[in-house]
């Protein structure tokens, strides 16, 4: 998961608040990239109109501090990412959708997981090289 209780706040972040950045038909934000925010990052977001500091109980929204671990809209990154303010991610607890909007060695250089991602992808990749051979 991403992170399952923010700040013992007993929210789960995710589009689903389960923890996960999972996606689906109703998600049309994509909550999809596992991000640590920032203070620069939340600065930045709330000036292009997307406060992320602020609580929002009706939906389930703590409120974000620096250092707190969410699932961020893949569009908003790609924004912040071209803005120079992107925070830095766990790409192993980022959504594949998210390759829709930006490229994986573009996510690999904010990546705080890095060689654990790297290790995982690598594993996935021998098994399907594994599956084409059984194919």
């Amino acid at each position: 998961p991403c992170c399952t209780n923010v700040r013992n706040t007993g929210i789960g972040t995710g589009f689903y608040r389960n923890g996960y950045c999972s996606t689906g038909d109703q998600d049309l934000g994509r909550h999809t990239v596992c991000v640590q925010v920032s203070d620069t990052f939340l600065q930045y977001s709330k000036s292009v109109g997307n406060d992320l500091s602020t609580p929002m109980p009706e939906y389930m929204f703590p409120g974000l501090q620096e250092g707190d671990i969410w699932c961020l809209c893949a569009q908003r990154w790609a924004q912040a990412y071209n803005a120079g303010k992107a925070p830095k991610l766990y790409l192993s607890r980022t959504h594949e959708k998210t390759l829709t909007y930006v490229p994986l060695k573009i996510l690999q250089l904010f990546a705080i997981d890095g060689e654990e991602a790297e290790k995982a992808l690598q594993e996935l990749n021998d098994q399907r090289d594994r599956l084409n051979k059984l194919l």
